[in-house]
């Protein structure tokens, strides 16, 4: 399935966006302990999360206010995990100071990160679908760069490259290829350039 995004690049500044690959089925790891901390702690003992991933909490008893309404959870219902360590997540932009008192119960829920091993990536900007093409970003060429261990997609382009623009708006899609030759776009939408002013 792919995901829509719409991206916006500042003329003139490093453009770099972080992509995660999420696929079926979701992952569920219990919770023994949420703090009423800012940010909000919780234990989950060997959860494999990767740092900065999406995840929703589902069916603890007690701090409901984190609890997912939707089954499975709906996308805004996912929040980034900074990892503390093996058995610890945290949620940054969450204070839990004033929430419900954990009892017990609950689970992680997160889809399953891609094993990007043996993938190349390459994205087209065009003005439009099937028109003149804006910008390239391959992972040959190091604009995409994948990395296995982290289960991320960094695109970047360099000031001077973004400072070169003279479009305005296009759309863009990115896909992932396998050592196979398998493809799979994983990410499309529209970019939009918004115009520098001090240069």
């Amino acid at each position: 399935m792919t995901t829509k995004a719409n991206l916006t690049i500042e003329q003139g500044e490093t453009f770099e966006t972080v992509v995660r690959w999420e696929v079926p089925p979701l992952k569920y790891k219990a919770i023994s302990a949420m703090a009423r901390t800012a940010p909000i702690s919780i234990t989950a003992a060997g959860h494999t999360v990767p740092n900065g991933w999406r995840v929703a909490v589902v069916d603890a008893v007690g701090m409901t206010e984190l609890n997912a309404a939707s089954a499975p959870p709906a996308d805004e219902e996912f929040r980034a995990a900074t990892v503390i360590d093996a058995n610890t997540i945290e949620f940054n932009e969450v204070s839990a100071a004033l929430f419900k008192t954990y009892k017990s119960g609950g689970y992680l829920a997160y889809y399953t990160p891609q094993d990007l091993t043996g993938y190349t990536a390459r994205m087209t900007v065009r003005d439009r679908v099937g028109g003149t093409v804006l910008s390239t970003l391959t992972s040959a060429t190091n604009e995409i760069v994948l990395d296995v261990a982290a289960f991320t997609i960094t695109l970047t382009l360099s000031p001077a490259v973004t400072a070169a623009f003279t479009w305005t708006k296009g759309v863009y899609d990115l896909e992932l290829v396998s050592s196979t030759g398998r493809v799979t776009r994983i990410l499309s939408g529209t970019v939009t350039l918004s115009k520098e002013v001090t240069s």
